[in-house]
């Protein structure tokens, strides 16, 4: 249902708004009626709620969004909503599908905009006034949501529906959706009454706010560590990075000195590349210690609450512990078959740590250091050993990944395997079918079927950091493929943080830099294959959902890519073939510790959701699960407990990051179905397949069985094993299937 669609655009706006501490007060009972009166004045001509005008079957108004008004769009919204609601719920025919499930899928329309606006001012453009507003409504979102899948007489029409649907004359897609849209009332406290129903909608609010203080706290921290350098400070640094700090610390009013800011877009090169060691760790404890400061923006006792009230709720369902309640509809199905997954690589991913922490030992006595390696010099001391081992210069690979001709690159591959055609639109404000954006950094491109001209989608490109914007990179869409109720067209967006470099110079990023791209519009081209009828089936089995994404990283490196859009910054000549050579004989380098930092966070994810939560401290239960599990002292979790926005600042994630494992899986599997074929990575039959069942049918249709038409069989774990370089297990039998 388009509910379960609101729902995740409220789990992602709140978990990237980081709202101030203190909310808006309700007005006094004596104000009430003209703060009433005026928001009616307001709504009446909120751009907002508008239906979309323009070109392309309408795009965003986002040279007409204000923060100002959000509040009153998002309560006429809700109310405009909940009346449709009341009308599919007391409609006096009896439940069909037509009247009941399809009704709810039409449902919220005006709202599903709205939250397109709300996800940008949250995670592109987010400022003080906008937090403030997002902390109000948290609670208030939480309750709108809860009186939906709370209602009653809803719940018993879709059970109607449901309990009828072998019997029916529904198309497969249609049985499936009444299944998910069942499964979004009976998991979420439809079939819950009196007290414990009360409770239930009580907990959703309470989670609410603590979601929006927890993305808070962390965004405080970012925002609020900044590290500015003299030029005497920059030993080691690559000059594209003194160029960008520069630009950063002149924006930030310190012209003349370095800026290092507090993400990780950041962090990781000066860790990589800085020569000055406490200078290292001061980088390292920043970021790291986010939300760990013991200060007003600390969340230990945010986690807390979050874990007791998670454990409370799913416990009014009948369930023992929040994971198991959250993996019934994934892949894994239960807990056990993830930590089986994940226990399965983790020994042979601390093994390998252990050899590459041996080797940067080695080096640094050799250099007569007089060091012990400890987590700031782990990305250091890596470089020097990736120099020395595979005379590899992560600066040098640089010089060949700009990031315009990456998106070319994007294009291309795009074009090659999907048969898109992506070209660049009018986005000047003001001008005839020009397509508004909300930053001039902002490129929208067309996206149409290279042999019919097909009008697929639009793409919208935000690629820089800025003040305000949520650090990482992602992707999501402002409207989704649907034909049930006339064909909407998609629009979809990445978002990521490069660091802009000198006016008018090229942006350099690095490899690791390069796959994220890749990786991010993996998900943009699973958005624009969409082939579902309905708007929920768009919703993706979390699991599953990485796959896409993972899976196109793997084109960054063949050799069309390489050679045609790989070319020096300089020289404009290709990439030669000795530095190709070194990057694919240095494929595995790393391995140890990108896989264990990975594992280690989703180990904690799942051993915080299968725990009870009574007590538990999370900075000791971290030390204490981590020692357990044998964690290397030498480096620490990808995302630390009071960082670890994915599972704490939302639920999307919640017990579901060991997901990109899951999916890597698929990956490693599914690109060696393409390396054995005859056209290889462009092999035409097998690009087929993947868009047919991998990409165009989202979650119409049963993950595992859609891999199994791809692939013949189930995904086994020995190809993972081999793309990292570790043993392969002599049982191979951990298989992703139903």
């Amino acid at each position: 249902m388009r509910q379960s669609l609101i729902a995740l655009s409220i789990a992602a706006a709140l978990a990237a708004s980081g709202c101030g501490k203190e909310a808006a007060q309700a007005p006094s009972a004596d104000a009430q009626a003209p703060v009433a009166a005026a928001a009616k004045t307001v709504v009446a001509g909120n751009p907002l709620l508008a239906e979309w005008a323009g070109p392309y079957g309408g795009v965003p108004a986002f040279d007409k969004m204000r923060v100002a008004d959000i509040k009153p769009a998002l309560q006429q919204g809700m109310d405009d909503n909940l009346a449709e609601i009341d009308a599919i719920a007391a409609n006096p025919a009896a439940p069909t599908f037509a009247n009941t499930i399809e009704a709810l899928e039409r449902s919220g329309a005006e709202l599903d905009r709205v939250f397109t606006y709300w996800g940008v001012l949250s995670s592109n453009l987010s400022t003080p006034e906008f937090r403030a507003v997002a902390q109000e409504m948290a609670p208030k979102l939480a309750e709108f949501q809860s009186s939906i899948t709370q209602n009653a007489a809803l719940f018993q029409r879709v059970k109607a529906v449901y309990e009828a649907r072998e019997k029916s004359d529904l198309r497969d897609d249609q049985k499936r959706l009444v299944t998910l849209t069942y499964n979004q009332f009976a998991n979420n406290g439809a079939t819950l009454t009196g007290k414990a129903k009360q409770r239930y909608a009580a907990i959703e609010q309470r989670l609410a706010e603590l979601y929006t203080e927890f993305s808070n706290n962390v965004l405080a921290d970012e925002e609020g560590y900044d590290l500015f350098l003299r030029s005497d400070q920059l030993r080691g640094l690559p000059q594209s990075y003194i160029d960008a700090a520069a630009a950063l610390a002149e924006e930030k009013g310190q012209k003349g000195n370095y800026a290092v800011t507090n993400t990780r877009s950041s962090m990781d090169p000066f860790l990589t590349y800085s020569d000055d060691r406490k200078l290292r760790e001061k980088v390292w404890h920043n970021y790291y210690n986010r939300g760990d400061n013991g200060d007003e923006h600390d969340n230990n006792a945010v986690i807390t609450e979050i874990l007791k009230l998670r454990d409370e709720r799913v416990g009014l369902l009948g369930f023992d512990n929040y994971a198991q309640w959250r993996l019934q509809d994934r892949m894994a199905k239960t807990p056990a078959n993830a930590i089986a997954l994940m226990e399965a690589v983790w020994p042979a991913a601390v093994a390998r740590v252990k050899e590459e922490v041996a080797d940067m030992q080695a080096l640094a006595d050799s250099e007569k250091a007089g060091i012990t390696i400890k987590p700031w010099d782990y990305r250091y001391y890596m470089e020097k050993v990736r120099k020395d081992r595979y005379d590899l210069d992560s600066d040098e690979v640089k010089q060949y990944l700009q990031l315009d001709k990456l998106r070319e690159a994007l294009f291309y591959v795009a074009g090659e395997v999907f048969n898109f055609r992506f070209t660049q639109v009018e986005v000047t404000p003001g001008k005839a079918g020009s397509v508004p954006v909300f930053h001039p950094d902002v490129k929208v491109y067309e996206v149409t079927d290279k042999t019919s001209g097909e009008h697929i989608g639009l793409w919208y490109q935000d690629p820089f950091a800025r003040a305000g914007k949520r650090s990482g990179a992602w992707a999501t869409t402002y409207r989704s493929h649907s034909t049930f109720d006339g064909e909407r067209k998609v629009i979809a967006s990445n978002n990521s943080n490069f660091i802009k470099g000198a006016p008018g110079e090229p942006v350099l990023v690095s490899w690791d830099d390069a796959e994220t791209l890749f990786h991010e519009f993996g998900h943009a081209l699973h958005y624009l294959s969409s082939q579902v009828a309905y708007p929920s089936l768009n919703n993706d089995v979390r699991d599953y959902v990485e796959f896409q994404s993972q899976l196109l990283e793997r084109w960054l490196s063949t050799d069309r890519v390489i050679d045609q859009f790989l070319v020096n910054v300089k020289t404009g000549e290709p990439m030669p073939a000795e530095l190709i050579a070194k990057i694919k004989k240095a494929a595995t380098f790393n391995q140890g510790f990108a896989t264990t930092e990975y594992l280690a966070s989703a180990l904690m994810d799942m051993k915080y959701h299968t725990t009870d939560p009574q007590g538990i401290d999370p900075d000791k239960f971290e030390r204490e699960t981590l020692a357990k599990l044998g964690m290397p002292e030498e480096l620490v979790m990808r995302h630390r407990s009071t960082q670890f926005g994915h599972i704490f600042s939302g639920e999307g994630y919640a017990t579901g990051y060991y997901g990109y494992l899951w999916a890597d899986v698929l990956t490693s599997d599914a690109a060696e179905a393409f390396a054995e074929s005859k056209g290889g990575f462009y092999d035409k039959a097998v690009a087929a397949k993947l868009v047919k069942y991998l990409f165009a049918p989202h979650n119409s249709i049963d993950p595992a069985v859609a891999y199994r038409q791809f692939r013949g069989r189930d995904a086994r774990i020995d190809a993972l094993m081999r793309d990292r370089g570790f043993p392969v297990p002599k049982a191979t039998t951990v298989a992703i299937k139903d």
